[in-house]
């Protein structure tokens, strides 16, 4: 058994503006995994940059509520909300709430600067 707490990991600023702590990644834990799973929070009334990655992502929102935008799409998202995100796709999410938006992102395969595109 493998378990971790999020406050063991470092938080560091995305190339998106997100503020992250990857909870699994096959690069920093001693799991062989197809994904990474990192813990993300913004402040209320920021956005994240429009980026696409090469991978596939889905965030699971935890607290909050905000606005994702999704290629042409936008949709209000909120507390247990899954949002699915294909590869490739133009993303970015937006606190629309009076407190922090924190959500999980699990990328398959595990989330990469270098794959990590600001469009």
């Amino acid at each position: 058994m493998f378990v971790k707490d999020k406050e063991e990991c470092k938080e560091f600023v995305s190339l998106d503006k997100a503020k992250l702590r990857e909870i699994l990644h096959p690069k920093n834990d001693p799991i062989d995994l197809g994904f990474s799973v990192a813990y993300a929070k913004i402040k209320p009334g920021d956005e994240t940059i429009a980026h696409k990655l090469e991978a596939t992502e889905v965030y699971y929102i935890l607290r909050g509520q905000g606005m994702m935008y999704v290629n042409e799409e936008s949709k209000e998202v909120r507390e247990w909300c899954a949002i699915y995100i294909p590869p490739n796709s133009v993303q970015h999410i937006k606190n629309t709430a009076d407190n922090d938006l924190e959500f999980i992102c699990i990328v398959e395969p595990p989330w990469n600067s270098e794959n990590d595109e600001i469009v």
